[in-house]
């Protein structure tokens, strides 16, 4: 096992937290690498003399802070950091999404990133209005909506959960209600039925993760989340999407480019 030093029995602080700030620093100073597997349970142990649940209490500390995961029957192991790099001045250039090869958002920021983009648990209904989609697309409260819920997934984990609210008059007939919206995405079928993206608006925040989102992103529950709520605009200044989206904030760097007036 590498050396990962001792606990001092003078020091003020528990020995779980001990442990913990040692194995942290050899996550951090890349001894224990992005995938690698800790030492296991007996190992640590072992090695610092401690009981059982204080390796266990160290362990739940790294987890809470999003440093490590936990594989049922394998053991823990360290959590890739490597952000995603979400480039707001271009994600939504129309050449990313044109052609039959046109590709969503985040398929072209996770592929620049390095990572394999994918998408499961795809759920598409209809429904009234909520007052968030309501208020942004400028509709009553029993305005009839299209919902397509979402995960989004770098190298098959989960980084990303994502909720649009659609005018049912913008999609029906369309691939929006359809579980695959083909090439481009949804902002692609809405040029095609005539509402050409003129601009967008995003309302960004943070805050700790409700225990399903923390369920659905796998993460512990110390592990903050970024939330960006988009309105999507077209030439006329038609509201015709809102996109509710929670990202694990150490999942991504979001990255804004402003003109200097």
């Amino acid at each position: 096992m590498l050396p990962l030093g001792t606990v001092d029995r003078s020091d003020d602080r528990p020995p779980f937290r001990q442990i913990a700030s040692l194995l942290r620093e050899a996550i951090l100073m890349g001894r224990i690498g992005p995938g690698e597997k800790l030492p296991s349970e007996a190992e640590l142990i072992e090695h610092f003399g401690v009981a059982r649940m204080t390796v266990r209490q160290a362990v739940q500390e790294l987890r809470g802070e999003g440093l490590v995961r936990s594989e049922h029957g394998r053991g823990v192991f360290v959590q890739p950091q490597a952000p995603i790099r979400r480039l707001a001045s271009d994600r939504f250039a129309r050449k990313h999404r044109a052609g039959a090869d046109g590709k969503a958002a985040f398929s072209v920021e996770a592929e620049k990133s390095g990572f394999t983009a994918s998408v499961d648990r795809i759920q598409v209904h209809r429904e009234k209005a909520n007052p968030l989609a309501a208020e942004r697309l400028r509709v009553g409260p029993d305005h009839e909506v299209v919902v397509r819920a979402r995960r989004y997934l770098a190298n098959g984990r989960p980084v990303e959960l994502a909720t649009s609210y659609i005018p049912a008059e913008f999609a029906t007939g369309t691939k929006i209600e359809q579980v695959d919206t083909g090439p481009g995405g949804i902002y692609a079928r809405l040029e095609e039925q005539g509402h050409l993206l003129a601009r967008f608006v995003e309302e960004v925040g943070a805050r700790m993760p409700h225990p399903d989102e923390r369920r659905e992103l796998e993460i512990g529950a110390g592990v903050p989340v970024i939330t960006v709520v988009r309105t999507a605009y077209d030439m006329n200044d038609v509201a015709v999407e809102v996109c509710d989206t929670v990202k694990i904030a150490t999942a991504y760097v979001l990255e804004y480019e402003f003109a200097a007036r």
